[in-house]
């Protein structure tokens, strides 16, 4: 089976550790002008005041006597937002705990330590930033390391810290709990969908998932920067998991920025382009971003699921019945080296698949 794997996606630029930058300024400093982002002061923030965001219980997706109605919540949620809170999740508070504290420490080293886990040239796996592919365009507020976590031999172990001495066994108990809520889940939007259960899942059979850990240190004109430019995720499905008690996610709906509270024990779950793509639009991407904390530093995990390698990414035949296809088809391995090789920008890419009716 052909692979995509970090090296054949293509690379980031390398730019300056934002952490150690974040430790060296001061109120009276300036932030460096790569980092200044006009819209981040301009937008208007609405709050979730009366309740609209949507709550997916998967405790009640899976018993029979509440099943069909939780379905129906989770049919509007993906058409309506592109993004839920799933709560009774089933994955295990020790699982979460562990995965939080071996995060924090993670970033608690000394940067030198945490360099032995580097990106290297052509490739995005490990510490560092991504999605930087000029010398001048604006940057984001953030540190991150990201991993391919599943399948296992698509693992490359190099870049999974050794510090604390617990973070491997951590990820992976971690990662396998979520790609079986990110599996029962797909079953379920499959079902919303009106089709039957494998179709979807077979598109996801390997279930391929990489985890993004992500670093926004505090800054003293946080109005003025941001942690992760706006953009929709490329993959299939996001499970976000909040590490720190600080308040960052915006999600944009009706041309609104609304900040997420997430609820305690939560994850935060977002339709990604391909679901959108092979709904041939009837689930809709979210379009969100990370803000920034004056004083506090703010951590968060995402989870990404998508489809086997081998697939391709295109509207589903099956909800077609003789209409349209709003989207074009193409390899998946195609459509992430796209993704990969430019910069977060909005729905980008997910307008450059659409057809022109």
């Amino acid at each position: 089976m052909a692979e995509v794997t970090s090296q054949s996606l293509g690379h980031s630029v390398p730019v300056a550790n934002v952490q150690a930058l974040a430790a060296a300024i001061d109120g009276q400093t300036d932030i460096p002008p790569r980092y200044i982002r006009p819209e981040a002061e301009s937008d208007p923030i609405a709050r979730d005041d009366d309740g609209q965001f949507p709550v997916i219980d998967l405790k009640r997706l899976l018993d029979p006597e509440f099943s069909e109605d939780e379905t129906a919540k989770l049919d509007h949620a993906c058409q309506e937002w592109g993004f839920f809170q799933l709560i009774n999740h089933g994955v295990p508070d020790e699982v979460i705990k562990r995965m939080k504290d071996d995060i924090m420490e993670f970033f608690k080293l000394p940067l030198e330590e945490k360099k032995a886990f580097a990106q290297l040239p052509n490739s995005l796996e490990g510490y560092g930033q991504a999605f930087v592919v000029s010398e001048d365009q604006k940057l984001d507020w953030a540190d991150m390391i990201y991993l391919i976590s599943r399948p296992l031999h698509s693992r490359n172990m190099r870049f999974w810290p050794t510090h604390p001495p617990t973070f491997r066994a951590t990820l992976d108990n971690y990662s396998l709990e979520l790609k079986q809520v990110a599996g029962c889940l797909l079953k379920f939007l499959a079902k919303s969908l009106g089709l039957e259960p494998g179709i979807i899942s077979n598109i996801f059979k390997d279930q391929p998932q990489g985890v993004r850990i992500n670093y926004y240190p505090p800054c003293p004109k946080a109005d003025k920067v941001l942690g992760l430019s706006a953009h929709t995720d490329a993959t299939g499905l996001t499970l976000l998991l909040q590490v720190s008690d600080v308040q960052g996610l915006q999600i944009k709906k009706d041309g609104k920025w609304f900040l997420v509270d997430p609820l305690p024990g939560a994850f935060v779950v977002q339709v990604g382009d391909i679901l959108e793509i092979l709904s041939n639009g009837k689930y809709k991407s979210s379009v969100h971003r990370a803000t920034i904390n004056t004083e506090k530093e703010r951590l968060s995990v995402a989870a990404f699921h998508g489809p086997d390698h081998d697939s391709m990414v295109g509207p589903l035949r099956e909800l077609l019945k003789g209409g349209k296809e709003h989207y074009k088809s193409m390899s998946y391995q195609d459509y992430m080296k796209t993704f990969f090789s430019a910069k977060l920008e909005g729905r980008t890419l997910l307008e450059s698949m659409k057809l022109n009716d």
